[in-house]
């Protein structure tokens, strides 16, 4: 016997609807209705992301590794997020180099040493080139 619908299913399909112009598929969540429906808004009133941004997006999920779809290097404010052995080292792009614990970096490559005690292609070990997470 199926649950009680939720009471603002017909809300979310209508402003649905109203948004994209038909009907959500039928298997869709009342809270993944709402939160597209209000990112859409958002991508109206402030533009979406870049077209750049968007064809990135649309490499990667196509299967192409990000470093080879992004085709650029990282820019200072990106962060890369690698778990290892239980702990999560958080990385950030800096004018200068990467920082990581207070610590500046020139590369990669030395935090990957570091947290591993191992060579590894830095890139590799944080996923922006093919083979990520399988070592030095």
């Amino acid at each position: 016997m199926p649950g009680k619908p939720h009471p603002n299913r017909d809300q979310a399909r209508a402003r649905w609807e109203e948004i994209f112009g038909s009907s959500p598929p039928a298997y869709l969540s009342v809270s993944f209705m709402e939160a597209a429906v209000s990112y859409e808004a958002q991508c109206r009133q402030n533009g979406g992301l870049p077209a750049k941004t968007r064809g990135v997006l649309t490499r990667i999920a196509d299967g192409q590794a990000v470093a080879s779809a992004s085709q650029g290097r990282l820019r200072p404010g990106a962060h890369l997020v690698r778990d290892w052995n239980g702990r999560t080292y958080q990385v950030e792009v800096v004018a200068d180099g990467y920082r990581m614990d207070g610590r500046t970096w020139t590369s990669l490559s030395a935090i990957a040493k570091h947290i591993t005690g191992t060579t590894w292609s830095g890139p590799r070990f944080f996923g922006l080139s093919n083979g990520a997470g399988r070592g030095g």
